[in-house]
This record gives C-alpha cells, sequence and structure tokens, in this order.
C-alpha cells in the first residue's frame, strides 16, 4: 500500500503545482489589466480558486485515473516518464492559454472562450493575426518560455521503495481509495455539492461588478464553452400581459408625411470609441459632428466587432456570452434595415474590406436580407492589402462611392472600417504624416479619419449625395482608454453617433439624451418616414424613453437617464448617478430605492422580453 500512497501523494503534489501556477498567470492577468479592475477583495481571491481547482481537476481527470488506478505497472519508468512529459504538455497548453487574456482581455472586457481562442470567422486572418501578435506582445512569449521551465523543473517524480506483489485484500483496499480519490477531483471539477456545476456565471458572486474576469480563468471558460451553442433561459419575471406593460419591443411607426425616399450610408468605423475623437486625431469627424445631430452619451451595445452589426442594422442587442452571430439563434428570422428597406424599394448592400467571411458577416447579410456583399474579393481598385486584414480604408472606402454610382436609387449601404484594428497598420506612404498620440491605436484612428475626409470629398461630387443620410458610429471602443472614465463599465461602452444630412442644413445640433447603436434602426426608419411594424430593443431617437442596455462578462449594464445599474440576472448589485458620479465610486443602490426598484423591474421585463423572443424564434411580427 505504500507504494499506492506515493502515486497518490504524487498526483496531489502535481496538482498543486499547477494550481500555484494558475495564481501566478492570475497575479500576472491583474498586473496586465489593474486599470480594468477596482481593489480586489478576498473574497475574489477565493472565488478565483474555486474556477482553478475546477478546471484542473478537469483537465486532470484522467492523469488522475492513471495515478490512482490499482496494480504495480504504475510503477515502470517508462509509465512514469510517459505520465510525466503528457502531464506537463496538456496543463502547459491550458495553462499558456491565460496569456492571450493578458493583452487580449483589453479589446473583448471578457475571459476568451473556445470559439475566440480558435478564431471563428477570421480563419484567413489568424496567421498574420497571431505572427503580429507575438510581435508586438513579444514579451509575453518570453514570461511563457519562463513559466514552461519553471513548470518542468518543478514537476516531482515518484519516489518507489520497493515493488511487492498485492494481495487480494490489499488490492480490494486500493480500489475503494480510488473511487474516492476519483471522486475528490470530481467534486473539485464540478464545484462543489451544489444542484449545478460550477458555471462561468457564477464568478458575479465573488466580487464587485467588474471582477468576474479576474475570478475565472481562461482554462475554465474554454472547457466551458468547447462545442456548445449558447442557449439562453426564459426567465418568468412576469406574466405576458404585464410584461408588455413594462417593456414590449414592438414598434410601430405611422409618419404623417409621404416617405422622403433618401439613401441611407451606414458609416461603422473600427473602435473609434468615444475616447478617440474630438482629442486632435479626428479633425474631419470633428468638423462633420459640428454639421450632425450628435449624441454626447452615445453607447455601443457590445465590445467586439461582431456584436456591432445585429445591433446597428437589426436593432437587436448582444445579451449572451456569445454574439449573435456565432449563437446558436444565429439563423433565426430577423426584419431589420435590409428587409425593411428592400421592401419600400430601396437597394441594399453591406462592404466590408476584410477577407470574405471574417467575423461571419457575410452569413449576417443572408440572414438580414441585404442585396449584395462586398468584400476584400469583390474589391476593384489600387494594390492594398495591409498584410493582415484586408483592404486599406482609404482605397476601399473610395471602391465603396464608386460603387453607390452604380445603385439605383434610393439605396441603403453600410460600410465596416478595419484599417484602425489591431496592428493598427497604415500605408507606407503615410508614415509619419499622422499624430501618433497617446495610446497606439491613435495613428490608425487618424489615418481612417484621413480615409473618411476623402470618401467624403468624393461623395460630394456625386447626384446622390444632397439625398443621402449618413449615420456615423463606430462599433465599439479601444483596448486603451486616455482618461478614468473611460475605463469604468458606462466609459468603456461609450461611442459617438451621429446623423449627417448634407440635404438639411437645419438638421443638426447636440443631443445629450442616452442613444445606442439599437436605436440606430427605428431611429432612421422615423426620418424616413416609413410606416412599418417591427420588433426593435431600442427606441427612436425622438422618443422620451431614455434606456441604454448592454452586457458584458455575465452582467446587464442598464442605463436610464442619469442613472446606470448592474443587474446580474437576478438582482442590482450597483446603482450610480453616471453624470456626476462618472468614475461610479458611490453605490446608490441602498440610499435610492425608488430608483433601484423602478429601474429592477424594467431591466426585469427587457431580459424576460429578449431571451422569450430569441428562443422561440419571434423576432419577426
Amino acid at each position: 500500500m505504500q507504494n499506492y500512497f506515493q502515486s497518490v501523494k504524487l498526483f496531489f503534489k502535481r496538482f498543486t503545482l499547477v494550481l500555484f501556477l494558475y495564481q501566478i498567470c492570475r497575479i500576472l492577468f491583474y498586473l496586465f489589466n489593474s486599470s480594468n479592475f477596482n481593489a480586489i477583495t478576498f473574497k475574489s481571491i477565493i472565488g478565483g480558486l474555486h474556477f482553478d481547482l475546477s478546471a484542473i481537476a478537469y483537465i486532470n481527470l484522467l492523469f488522475a485515473l492513471f495515478h490512482f488506478i490499482p496494480g504495480n505497472f504504475k510503477y515502470k519508468p517508462s509509465y512514469q516518464k510517459v505520465l510525466k512529459v503528457t502531464f506537463y504538455t496538456v496543463n502547459l497548453i491550458f495553462l499558456l492559454t491565460n496569456f492571450v487574456d493578458f493583452e487580449y482581455y483589453k479589446f473583448t472586457g471578457r475571459r476568451s472562450t473556445f470559439g475566440m481562442i480558435t478564431a471563428s470567422g477570421m480563419e484567413n486572418e489568424i496567421k498574420t493575426l497571431i505572427f503580429s501578435f507575438l510581435s508586438e506582445f513579444w514579451y509575453l512569449p518570453i514570461i511563457a518560455i519562463l513559466l514552461s521551465f519553471l513548470f518542468w523543473k518543478s514537476i516531482p517524480t515518484l519516489k518507489i521503495i520497493s515493488i511487492q506483489n498485492n494481495t487480494k485484500i490489499q488490492i480490494l483496499k486500493q480500489f475503494g481509495f480510488f473511487l474516492l480519490f476519483m471522486g475528490v477531483i470530481f467534486l473539485f471539477g464540478r464545484g462543489g455539492f451544489q444542484k449545478k456545476p460550477l458555471r462561468i456565471v457564477d464568478s458575479v458572486s465573488y466580487g464587485s461588478i467588474n471582477q468576474s474576469a479576474f475570478v475565472l480563468n481562461t482554462p475554465f471558460s474554454i472547457l466551458k464553452t468547447i462545442g456548445k451553442k449558447e442557449t439562453l433561459e426564459a426567465p418568468n419575471f412576469y406574466s405576458e400581459k404585464e410584461l408588455n406593460t413594462i417593456f414590449n419591443p414592438v414598434l410601430e411607426i405611422n409618419p404623417k408625411g409621404e416617405p422622403t425616399k433618401k439613401n441611407v450610408a451606414i458609416i461603422i468605423l473600427e473602435s473609434f470609441g468615444r475616447e478617440n475623437i474630438q482629442r486632435g486625431q479626428t479633425p474631419f469627424l470633428d468638423s462633420l459632428l459640428t454639421k450632425s445631430l450628435f449624441f454626447e452619451n452615445g453607447f455601443a451595445n457590445g465590445k467586439l466587432s461582431i456584436d456591432a452589426v445585429p445591433s446597428t442594422l437589426s436593432s437587436i442587442p448582444s445579451l449572451m456570452n456569445h454574439s449573435l452571430i456565432t449563437s446558436s439563434y444565429a439563423i433565426n428570422n430577423v426584419y431589420g434595415l435590409p428587409k425593411i428597406l428592400k421592401d419600400n424599394g430601396y437597394n441594399t448592400s453591406f462592404f466590408h474590406g476584410a477577407f470574405n467571411g471574417s467575423q461571419n458577416f457575410d452569413q449576417y447579410c443572408n440572414v438580414a436580407g441585404f442585396d449584395n456583399y462586398f468584400g476584400k474579393d469583390e474589391y476593384v481598385g489600387p494594390e492594398s492589402f495591409d498584410g493582415t486584414w484586408g483592404v486599406f480604408d482609404e482605397d476601399f472606402f473610395q471602391f465603396y462611392c464608386s460603387k453607390m454610382n452604380e445603385f439605383k436609387e434610393p439605396f441603403f449601404t453600410t460600410i465596416f472600417s478595419i484599417s484602425s484594428h489591431n496592428p493598427y497598420t497604415i500605408p507606407e506612404k503615410y508614415k509619419g504624416k499622422f499624430p501618433k498620440g497617446t495610446t497606439k491605436i491613435q495613428e490608425s484612428i487618424a489615418y481612417t479619419d484621413y480615409a473618411l475626409k476623402l470618401f467624403f470629398e468624393s461623395a460630394k461630387k456625386q447626384d446622390w449625395y444632397k439625398n443621402t443620410i449618413f449615420v456615423l458610429t463606430a462599433d465599439h471602443t479601444s483596448s486603451e482608454a486616455t482618461e478614468k472614465k473611460f475605463e469604468t463599465n458606462v466609459g468603456k461602452f461609450r461611442v459617438p453617433i451621429a446623423f449627417f444630412n448634407p440635404g438639411d442644413k437645419n438638421f443638426g445640433g447636440i443631443s445629450y439624451r442616452n442613444m445606442q447603436q439599437i436605436d440606430i434602426m427605428p431611429s432612421i426608419l422615423d426620418l424616413l418616414n416609413i410606416k412599418t411594424k417591427m420588433i426593435t430593443f431600442g427606441k427612436p431617437y425622438k422618443s422620451e424613453k431614455d434606456f441604454v442596455v448592454y452586457y458584458l462578462d455575465n452582467i446587464y449594464h442598464y442605463i436610464d437617464g442619469d442613472y446606470y445599474m448592474a443587474f446580474d440576472g437576478k438582482k442590482a448589485i450597483g446603482l450610480y448617478h453616471f453624470k456626476k458620479d462618472e468614475l461610479l465610486k458611490t453605490n446608490l443602490l441602498n440610499s435610492n430605492k425608488e430608483i433601484r426598484t423602478k429601474m429592477e423591474r424594467f431591466i426585469k421585463a427587457y431580459i424576460q422580453s429578449f431571451n422569450t423572443r430569441l428562443i422561440d424564434n419571434k423576432l419577426v411580427l
């Protein structure tokens, strides 16, 4: 029995070593992203250990079996050598996935999932992206090599006393201990005796609003999302009748005037967060905003490019851990701008200068009902590949303008820029032309602003220009904030939203109402005087309603008027007067119960309506 317990002890020593290395990774994750977290609490540290134990146990179930199973074959040097090498290799691979989030978390605001790690929707770009990542963040491979060396050198080996044949009683005892120890490891894996195994969403119970990513580890997030399409649960907060009195996504537009038949061009600018405009990097966009209806309190509905498209074009927010486009609801029927405008005689098209298939935008365009999709494959113009993503913005915007000349009016088009995406490459001929700013992205922001200027210079010369409404927004904010107020759960979603109508000089001004990407669709239809009835989770810009809803890291974020609430799916966990308290330092949850009750009532109804309609495929009337 002594040798058997030596084998058991060996496994738990190795298990403890891996647990220690996970703590090193958590410390590094915090150091690389400390500005994104409030003060770390003891509770969140304990929560981190809980999720680490679960991930390590799942990963090492087979190794536990190979250590605990009765039999003298375990003590052979060849068996132990293979066991040691495979244990090291498997655990190292999972351990190093944490390194992705040391920097990638700045972009996404959440731990990476299986789909994100495997770059679903970016198969063409992945090789150059990996090279770019390694060259830009060169220090990460160095730290990874040091950690790998430390891991290998620290793995304990089996100390055999003497090998003797086991009696039947000893074998029975060993089998009993085998079941006991395997049960312990399985218990670690499921996270304890609770009714359901530990889930990603459980991380919110271990810290303040934005500490879920600190509590989690990337291997756990990957394991929990392998081969899974996200499925929503339909909460039953209210009866259907009461639900519709609190929030009803059915909107009917009954204009007094005739349809304007104006063209519509939506321009989605990569990473042009509110922190990156009106700071000297975007002189053209800044000047355009002065001639537009500009929403000072504009918000994105997601943190990824793939979230922005259904939000902007179909008024469907991203209220899941998966983006709608990659979720199990991706093929749900939608009645968004492409179909509505097509029903009203519009030619519809979507432009994205990246590789065809990038971000699954082409798939979404088919579901959404666009007539045409124009990607890198359809581009016609001078050689302009940026080496990673696709066609440089300057040339693709000019291609966009030329194609618009070919469309029969009225037309509806959308273009999504790419050049201000990491690695922020700009054409060689413009190196040194634009100010570099204070963050890595800002030179490429300035380049895209210049490309936008050239586009509008070309567009002004076209017959369709004054008959077109231009809508400008960003897909999401960038990874590096320029001020503390852009690091909060409110600030990290602030984006510009503006409507520019060159045919109407009286249309413009600054609005301080809360505006989000999902408000763009109903606002456009209202401006066009189009009679329609639709499902929208937003509201027209003229509406008296003043709400914004977005989701990140298992928390629903809800703004109404001057207040911001964080909601964990069951209860409010934070309430702030965000316009006075930009850094969200004073939690009003217990001191302003009237606002809390009112906002909790709305967000519960909003979630119930959203989940139910996605589950039942009822996004179309």
